[in-house]
């Protein structure tokens, strides 16, 4: 018997018993209570990404933290035609080390039977093709369900015979087989599919999650895609889950943006970050056409020029609409062809305006394609323009990109807007001739693929502005000073084989002698290389970029390092850099060369610190004393506190420039060249030598640096409170014992 029901509560409440019959479930509010009976809380494998649910017929089933109070979906679910779709944020939900946490196995179960359309109380099971799940098939015949694996690779044509299938949704690898899921799902069938966005990006470089994710393909018509970005992790515990706010649909969080605009409804502060991040995550993923766009053009027209961020007015998530509204502008903007691109009002502020009457170039580049990553050419895109590259023909198919603008990373995540979120353009450069414009403009680079073997090509580059550039070694002071540093590019370059400055240009208009400057900074990188015992010739620079807002931090390590705007005048002065040094600049690079092997939890802070006091001694020098917390007054307190506070390792690890101390006295006693005899070992080591923890991290820099030495440093670690060992102290007890002069200090008398 078929037995219609308002609503689905009712089902929810049978099965939470136990009991129940066979239904036809219907639409409405009871969908989230059916699929979250008896669910209070869920797994959260590895780091989920984050859902985007828009359609009218799907809606969020469960969210997750994205940041402060800001929940995304993690679960949803939606029907297509006559079936039913869900979808998970990780693919770790469908696998057996996610069903012991909280809830999850009934979450599985639910969405499953949701999915068919109908319980399995009466005798008539749900009938579940699982396509390579093998511990899903086992819980859901555990549940009483008919389960058949649909392995092979003709599976999406024996759909036929299920109510439901759960898969991955990377598994529709092919047009055929998504339109045999998608028929299958419109025509009454059901589908548990599991995806993680960033994940999938990782795994495809250069391609898109909306274009060529086969799960989105399939999804995105019923109004639910996985995003790229990451949600925060449960931990052990997982997720606590409840039925979701109105505000984690991004349609639903969209029209009450607009009414809080409009002031027919009041959002708190909490609900305005939630609906902004909703939405503005949502208008990056939304495929051409949905009816969303159509609301966004409208709220454009009356409140987009509010939508300009700066340093002086900067986008706050109270700015939640004129976030969204600027999500979607950068959207369009880059779905555009070249010649429909227009500047953005928010290039002028940055990263920069082009003088009006500053002649646009072409210029022939020769790029050594057996140097990966970006190559300067000099030139700068003006924002709004169109610049053409053209190639050799050889090279068309060698994975090359052409970069528009040095600042990569983006801010979406970001409490403050100071800066338009994303500034960058990238495009294939698969062509023999390519055009390309980006509405903010920016420097110009060819991006090399690692592994090229094209040898040095010819880049031609046309339509572009000329920018300040200074290659040392093959510039002239004399021709800097008469028209280089002069160009009309609003940022500017200085290089050399192993680093490359990207400064404003404001910043190097009054730089007299580029060449001193840059013989210093290929002492900092070779200074860097001696100590971690690397070739000092590079595979390619090391680059620094200064910027307006960084994604994380004052300043942060990587391709490029990142800094602050306040960064570049010290960066470009020699005599300040000659003198005075800069520690933020040389830690962030002493990050790019340090090494996991020697830096077990807690040092990350603190080894980095090596390469700064060897850069700050042999280039600069300076001593310790160059950072106020190493002055000795300071020195013996942090130290006289620690060993009083009874050696307590975990807050050694929590104070960076306390642990520093003890590297410190080991270069006092034994010089710099020990470090470098200890890197050595360590950069030659077989694979299997190699330490696989935490605590032979600790030993294994504990016995090499005592045998490099000829010292026992046991006692050592000891009296600072550093774990080892029994084993590893006995291993280097033979040698001659050491500690340093005065320590451990005395206790003073009160």
């Amino acid at each position: 018997m078929n037995r219609k029901r308002d609503g689905l509560c009712a089902a929810a409440a049978l099965l939470a018993c136990g009991l129940g019959s066979a239904v036809e479930l219907a639409a409405g509010q009871g969908d989230v209570a059916f699929l979250l009976g008896g669910v209070k809380r869920i797994a959260s494998p590895g780091i989920p990404g984050p859902l985007c649910v828009w359609g009218k017929d799907a809606f969020p089933v469960a969210t997750a933290p994205a940041g402060g109070e800001v929940r995304e979906p993690v679960v949803a679910a939606a029907r297509l035609g006559k079936g039913r779709l869900v979808a998970l944020g990780h693919t770790g939900y469908l696998d057996g080390g996610a069903f012991g946490v909280g809830d999850t196995s009934r979450l599985l179960a639910n969405a499953v039977r949701w999915a068919a359309g109908r319980t399995d109380a009466d005798g008539k099971p749900v009938r579940v093709g699982v396509h390579q799940q093998a511990d899903l098939a086992a819980l859901l015949a555990k549940q009483g369900m008919a389960v058949r694996a649909m392995d092979g690779a003709d599976w999406a044509e024996k759909l036929a015979g299920f109510d439901v299938v759960c898969l991955q949704s990377t598994a529709p690898t092919t047009p055929a087989r998504r339109a045999a899921l998608g028929r299958f799902v419109e025509g009454g069938g059901g589908a548990v599919l599991a995806g993680l966005g960033w994940g999938w990006l990782q795994l495809n470089p250069g391609k898109d999650l909306l274009a060529d994710h086969p799960g989105n393909l399939l999804l995105a018509r019923a109004g639910i895609v996985w995003s790229d970005g990451y949600l925060t992790g449960g931990g052990a515990g997982g997720y606590e889950v409840a039925a979701p706010s109105d505000l984690a649909h991004a349609a639903g969080a969209l029209d009450a943006l607009a009414a809080h605009a409009e002031k027919k409804r009041t959002l708190s502060a909490g609900q305005l970050a939630q609906a902004g991040a909703v939405v503005s995550r949502t208008v990056r993923s939304l495929p051409p056409g949905e009816k969303l766009l159509d609301r966004l053009r409208a709220l454009s027209g009356r409140y987009a020029a509010e939508a300009v961020p700066s340093h002086a007015k900067p986008l706050r998530q109270g700015d939640a609409l004129q976030r969204v509204l600027l999500a979607w502008q950068l959207q369009e903007a880059d779905k555009l062809p070249p010649e429909q691109v227009r500047a953005h009002p928010a290039a002028e502020v940055f990263p920069g305006a082009v003088p009006a009457d500053a002649p646009r170039v072409t210029r022939t580049v020769e790029i050594d394609t057996a140097v990966p990553d970006w190559h300067s050419t000099g030139l700068y895109a003006a924002p709004g323009e169109v610049v053409t590259v053209e190639l050799p023909a050889e090279a068309a198919k060698g994975g090359l990109a052409l970069r528009l603008g040095a600042h990569k990373h983006g801010l979406w995540g970001k409490d403050v807007w100071r800066r338009c979120p994303s500034v960058l353009r990238v495009v294939p450069l698969a062509g023999r001739v390519t055009p390309a414009a980006s509405a903010f403009g920016g420097l110009i680079y060819v991006d090399v693929p690692r592994g090229c073997a094209l040898g040095r090509i010819g880049v031609t580059v046309a339509g572009a502005v000329e920018a300040p550039w200074y290659v040392h070694g093959r510039t002239s002071a004399a021709e800097w000073r008469k028209s280089l540093r002069s160009r009309p590019a609003p940022w500017a370059e200085l290089a050399t084989e192993k680093v490359i400055l990207t400064v404003p240009s404001a910043e190097v208009r009054g730089l007299d002698d580029p060449n001193a400057l840059m013989g210093f900074w290929d002492r900092v990188l070779d200074a860097c290389a001696e100590l971690a015992c690397r070739p000092k010739r590079r595979p390619r620079p090391e680059r620094y970029v200064a910027d307006e807002q960084l994604t994380a931090g004052y300043m942060h390590a990587g391709y490029p390092i990142m800094t602050h705007l306040d960064a570049p005048r010290r960066m470009v002065d020699p005599e300040h850099m000659r003198t005075k040094g800069d520690w933020g600049l040389f830690h962030e690079m002493g990050h790019n060369h340090q090494s996991g092997d020697w830096t077990f939890a807690g040092t990350g802070e603190v080894t980095v610190n090596l390469f700064t006091l060897y850069v700050m001694e042999t280039v600069c020098g300076r001593g310790p004393e160059a950072h106020g917390s190493l002055r000795a007054d300071r020195r013996e307190k942090m130290i006289r506190d620690h060993l009083a506070g009874g050696r307590d390792f975990e807050k050694w690890k929590q104070s960076p420039f306390l642990a520093l101390l003890m590297y410190a006295q080991l270069r006092d006693a034994f010089g710099w060249e020990a470090y470098r005899k200890v890197f050595a070992e360590y950069r030659d080591l077989p694979r299997g030598q190699r330490p696989r923890s935490d605590e032979e991290k600790r030993d294994q820099w504990m016995v090499r640096f005592s045998r490099a030495v000829g010292r026992d440093l046991g006692p050592f670690f000891q009296a600072w409170g550093v774990p080892t060992s029994e084993k590893a102290r006995a291993s280097i007890a033979d040698l001659p014992g050491w500690m340093p002069d005065g320590f451990p200090p005395k206790p003073q008398r009160p």
